[in-house]
């Protein structure tokens, strides 16, 4: 009876951590948007973040989708892991990784101050490294594609090419680019020796997500009793970890080495 009470708990618990992280992340995307429709500018913004951000929700996107509803990308899934069975990616992922790619891409089309009658900002244009990324990244999905095509492998070997894999390099690509996007703007920041531009207050509501992400994972993987949960869920997994290492960084920019110079006559969530 107790071990029922725990789980019952437990599920509560993942319920109410899963749609709480998808208010703070959802949430997390409208400051910069609306710092940047409020002053008219992007200015103190690169253009990195914004472009590399589409990608990786268009991938995220791609993955929990496929995760929650294609009955043969879960069916491939069970086979890989048949000690949990059940993929981890729940509807407020999926819900998440919607709400996030559209939001991103109002954020990218800013750039485009003709559409939104922005102050013009000459040479605002990605790096030669995130252009390369963004291209290496795109490449890397086709070649996967193209071997499971061609290869045209049992699906039912777990050792076999399957689509479950072009899912899986979705995910990767998802993991590269968190792990890469933040750190034009970090590098920005410190060249700048400022935060002015930047809205801070996605970063808090993305750390909160992050947190909360994580222990949802951590334990609907725990109700299965099998931690493939988490290692079958890579982009969840790393998404969470990596975003929280990253907002500790900006944090320690905006309230601890750059605090005198901030933007805070008209705050915006922060």
């Amino acid at each position: 009876m107790a071990d029922k009470g725990w789980v019952g708990l437990a599920r509560a618990a993942s319920d109410v951590f899963g749609w709480v992280y998808f208010l703070a992340w959802s949430l997390s995307f409208y400051p910069q948007p609306l710092l940047n429709w409020r002053r008219k500018s992007t200015v103190g913004l690169t253009v990195d973040f914004p472009l590399l951000n589409v990608l990786g929700f268009v991938c995220y996107t791609l993955s929990t989708t496929a995760f929650y509803f294609n009955e043969e990308i879960r069916h491939q899934y069970a086979i890989r892991n048949p000690g949990g069975p059940v993929p981890t990616v729940r509807a407020n992922d999926v819900a998440f990784a919607v709400h996030a790619l559209f939001l991103c891409a109002i954020t990218y089309t800013q750039f485009w101050s003709w559409l939104w009658g922005f102050e013009r900002t000459p040479g605002k244009r990605a790096s030669r490294i995130t252009q390369g990324i963004f291209c290496g990244c795109i490449t890397g999905l086709l070649l996967v594609g193209l071997v499971v095509v061609f290869l045209n492998q049992d699906a039912r070997d777990p050792q076999a090419w399957a689509g479950i894999d072009i899912i899986y390099a979705a995910s990767y690509v998802k993991l590269i680019v968190t792990c890469v996007k933040y750190v034009p703007q970090a590098f920005s920041n410190f060249k700048a020796k400022s935060t002015k531009g930047w809205a801070i207050g996605q970063i808090l509501l993305d750390l909160l997500g992050g947190i909360l992400s994580i222990s949802q994972l951590l334990i609907d993987s725990s109700l299965e009793s099998d931690w493939s949960g988490v290692t079958g869920n890579p982009a969840k997994f790393g998404l969470g970890n990596i975003s929280i290492f990253f907002d500790l960084i900006f944090i320690t920019q905006h309230y601890v080495l750059y605090k005198d110079d901030r933007e805070e006559t008209r705050p915006l969530l922060g």
